[in-house]
């Protein structure tokens, strides 16, 4: 009788211990992968593919999606990141083809040298270089992301000449976190 409860003993001593390891493992892992702890100095991060509201506008109303991606950290006081935005639309507006993004209206590639956290809303500031639609270089750009999954919005605007604002909601693949800290 001895023997057997040594040997249970040994099994529920073994079996807690790696409960107890597991969920001090996947703690640390949570945290480290998305690196919001206490200790972390990410700020902001996220991607998706959004569609702009409205399109290209009136008259056409040509549908855009853009591929977004982001991150800021604070380092020393400092704000570092970086902001990629690929906008594409399709080639013909109607017909055969018109549902195949393949036509580069813009790229939006920038450093992050600003950004606010106030609840689930992160808004991000820097310096660009833009392609197609709004070309330029050392272009200043704003955006304003809410964090969430499909149906949240993001607004950029670029400071260039000209001016533009475009309403984004986002319609997959969301991975956004903020930390306010």
């Amino acid at each position: 009788m001895l023997e057997r409860f040594k040997l249970s003993h040994r099994w529920v001593v073994g079996l807690l211990g790696l409960i107890v390891g597991l969920v001090l493992g996947a703690t640390f892992l949570t945290r480290s992968v998305l690196g919001l702890d206490s200790h972390s100095s990410a700020i902001a991060r996220g991607a998706g593919t959004t569609i702009i509201q409205g399109g290209t506008g009136s008259p056409g109303f040509v549908p855009v999606l853009t591929t977004l991606a982001f991150h800021a950290e604070r380092e020393a006081g400092t704000v570092t990141g970086a902001f990629e935005c690929l906008a594409r639309a399709p080639e013909k507006s109607t017909g055969s083809g018109s549902a195949q993004f393949t036509v580069n209206a813009m790229y939006v590639t920038g450093q992050i040298t600003e950004a606010t956290v106030s609840g689930d809303t992160a808004t991000l500031s820097g310096i660009s270089m833009i392609t197609g639609l709004g070309a330029g270089s050392n272009v200043p750009f704003h955006i304003v992301v809410r964090g969430g999954g499909p149906g949240t919005t993001a607004v950029l605007t670029t400071e260039g000449s000209p001016r533009l604002a475009f309403s984004e909601v986002l319609f997959s693949a969301l991975s956004l976190r903020l930390n306010s800290r």
